[in-house]
């Protein structure tokens, strides 16, 4: 029913930086607060930047001042900035809408979407 579609992920060395896009179909715009998380391998998958009730974001500390999420809901496309990257932060990173957007507030949903990842490795 609802689609997300991850793209940008790459290689690059450390201190690069990548931006990463979730795509949401026309008819979903400005529904859903859009959250990521990463799964680096033989690791459990880890929460990077989480919406609030409010719609602000919290980040993990260990991408806190190098990543940031823009809630961006005018065209479906929803973008995660990610500088000085570590080999640390190498994974497979996943966009998910957990939380519908209601007037500017995320609110927990019974059945939340996916997307199915794209790959980000960062090399010494």
């Amino acid at each position: 029913q609802v689609t997300l579609v991850e793209s940008g992920g790459g290689s690059v060395q450390a201190g690069g930086s990548l931006r990463l896009s979730c795509t949401l179909s026309r008819e979903n715009y400005n529904k859903y607060c859009i959250d990521w998380f990463r799964q680096a391998p033989g690791k459990e998958r880890e929460a990077v930047a989480i919406s609030n009730r409010d719609g602000t974001t919290t980040y993990a500390d260990s991408v806190k001042g190098r990543f940031t999420k823009y809630n961006v809901n005018t065209n479906g496309t929803h973008l995660l900035q990610m500088n000085t990257l570590k080999p640390d932060d190498t994974g497979t990173y996943y966009c998910a809408a957990l939380n519908r957007l209601i007037g500017g507030d995320c609110y927990s949903m019974t059945n939340p979407y996916w997307g199915q990842g794209t790959q980000v490795t960062v090399s010494s």
